[in-house]
Parts: structure tokens; sequence; C-alpha cells
């Protein structure tokens, strides 16, 4: 009987068994096509049940060492089960899709048990490229033919608080705000009741200490930009990083100099240093220092399960591709505990929760 995995996982291994199949990586340009890059992948590493496993590429067969031994397995093996996947893929409509026929076998005569591999450093696998001395360089695999995990994971760590001035409202006011019913603009419209009552939201403080401070590495008023940002996300409906990023340059929430704006592009400068961050590690509730997690590069999966390679290496590229592909998305309200006005020692204060994500086309 078929076994039955997430489009995520199945993404992830077709990735896996492409590379080993073509036994290169084509680097991708910042608008999501294809360079004329490709580099040549010396051998992959990959967590497996029994510990790490290594695949090197050779001429016709990928030889697989582990902890038990050796194995040669033709690359054509490889090459026909990743089209299965991929066919697979794209003809369910589901999110859950059955092995194709043939799958499950080949995946039992090579001893994997997991289509994701479980690693303590978030890493798909790595990849040494060109030779067989080549350091390894930790990737993440993120598809397009899937759902795909946030760049920037919302959750309660964070979510940004934004004091209630203006007026003080009575309990039976505030009540009647956090009382507005759940809708997919639940939040902006209790944002624009508050000012309809009179009441202003005067960005506070990041709710997380640790996310506070992840954000003031990135710039001391960087939190001040995020927060503007979320809030136009909210109230105007504006989700792309670069969209906001522009508005944001018009309304220069920081009151800096023009010449900083325009000439120096400060405001863009800023985003893509965040961006990249969160793509090589940062995370809201782990100290970060600014120095890169093993997570070095992207491999995205495009809708016609073509393979892209994103890499710090081509730090230029890569920002370039996150700063026009990402976006703000909606965090779960009542999961995140944001949206609402709430008491803190005397003062109300309303939290917008930051989530960005990767856009599906």
């Amino acid at each position: 009987m078929a076994f039955e995995a997430t489009k995520k996982e199945w993404s992830e291994l077709y990735a896996f068994f492409h590379l080993l199949a073509t036994g290169e990586m084509v680097l991708g340009t910042a608008d999501v096509k294809k360079s004329e890059i490709n580099w040549r992948i010396s051998y992959i590493q990959r967590e497996e049940h029994d510990g790490a496993r290594k695949y090197y590429i050779e001429d016709q067969n990928i030889r697989i060492v582990g902890e038990k031994g050796e194995q040669l397995i033709p690359r054509e093996d490889f090459n026909a089960v990743s089209e299965l996947i991929l066919n697979a893929i794209k003809a369910t409509k589901e999110d859950t899709v059955s092995s194709p026929d043939g799958v499950e076998e080949f995946l039992d005569a090579i001893s994997i048990f997991d289509l994701e591999a479980h690693t303590e450093d978030r890493t798909d696998f790595s990849i040494a490229f060109w030779h067989p001395d080549a350091p390894l360089t930790g990737f993440n695999v993120r598809s397009r033919l899937s759902s795909m995990t946030p760049l920037l994971d919302g959750g309660r760590s964070a979510n940004l608080k934004f004091e209630q001035t203006g007026v003080k409202f009575a309990n039976p006011t505030v009540n009647k705000i956090n009382a507005l019913p759940e809708s997919s603009n639940e939040v902006a419209e209790r944002m624009m009741m508050i000012e309809r009552l009179g009441g202003i939201l005067k960005y506070s403080d990041v709710a997380d200490r640790v996310f506070r401070s992840n954000l003031l590495m990135i710039d001391l008023h960087f939190p001040r930009v995020l927060a503007e940002m979320l809030r136009l996300m909210q109230l105007d409906g504006i989700t792309r990083i670069a969209e906001l990023t522009e508005v944001i340059k018009q309304l220069n929430p920081l009151k800096i100099k023009e010449e900083l704006i325009q000439k120096h592009c400060f405001y863009e400068y800023k985003m893509k240093q965040f961006l990249m961050s969160l793509a090589l590690g940062m995370r809201p509730a782990k100290i970060f220092n600014g120095i890169d997690s093993a997570i070095e590069g992207i491999i995205l999966i495009n809708g016609a399960g073509e393979l892209l390679c994103y890499h710090k290496w081509e730090k230029k590229t890569f920002e370039d591709f996150l700063f026009t592909n990402t976006r703000f998305e909606k965090g779960a309200v009542e999961k995140d505990k944001y949206g609402f006005l709430e008491r803190e020692n005397g003062t109300y204060y309303f939290k917008l929760n930051a989530k960005i994500g990767l856009v599906k086309r």
C-alpha cells in the first residue's frame, strides 16, 4: 500500500534526488529565472536515521557512504525517481501526495525512511561543490509547488507593541473593540475603530527582548521601520516588501535626510540586511550575533519544477531576490496573541505580528 506525505516533504526529496541525478546546481537570478552559471557538485551530505551519509556523484553512479558501509546506485535511477515524484506533486491538487509506484521500493533499497531530514541546524542537506575536499555548505529547500516555511515565522516572539494614546477608553469601549468578529481583516478593523473613537496607536517597543536585540543588530532604529511596515500592511493591504519599502521611503518614519534615502538607498539597504539575516538563520527567540548559521543558501523549486540556487557567495543576487520576492503574511491572531487592546501597568497596548515569507509566484 502506498504511503502518503505532504508536498513540502516530497519537494525536499525531489530536490535531493534531482541534484544527485544532474550533478550540478543552477544559480537563479533576482527575478527567479535560470542564470548561465552552473556549479558542479562533488557530493551531498544528508542526515539519515543511521547518521550522516555522503552521496558522491560519479560518472555513472552515486556512491553512498555511511556508517554501515558503501553502496553504488546508478545515477539514472535517481533521475527516474525524481521525475516520478515531480509528476505526482504536479498531478495532485491536495497537499497530501501518495507515493508513486516504485518510489517506496527505491527508498527502501537506499535506506531512506525520512522524507525530510531532521537536523538541529535546520539545514535540509549540505553540498560540496567542485572537488572532493571542498567544504560543505548548508541549504534550505523551498518549493513553490507546496506550502513554504516562512523566513520569519511570526509567533508570539515576533510581536511589536503600539501604545494606545489620544483618549482614554473605558473598559466597555475596550471590550467592544476586542469583541469585533473574526475575519480576514479583523486586526485592521480594530485599528480603524480605535482611530474613529479618537485613539492613536504609537509605536512603543518590541514585545520580546531577544527579538528586540536581534532587530537592533540591523539598526538601532530598525524596529520602528518594521512597525510602520506592519501598520501599512494591515491598514492598506500592501504585503510585498519591495512595495512597502517604497511607501516607507515617502513616509520616512526615521526623518533622515533625503540624500540618505535617495542616493544611499538607506531603507532598501536595511531591509535587504534584515531579509538576508532571516534567510541565513536569524530567528525571533534566538540570540543573533551577526554570525550566519549553518544555512548558507536557499534552493528554490519553481512552478515548473526547476531548481534555482541562491547563495551568500552571490550576495547581491541573493539580496535582490529576497527583496523582490518576499511579503508580509498574517499569522493566526489567537495563536500568536496580537491584534487586541491589552492592558499593561495601567496602559493599553496593541500588538502587531511580524511574519515574512516567499511569494508563491
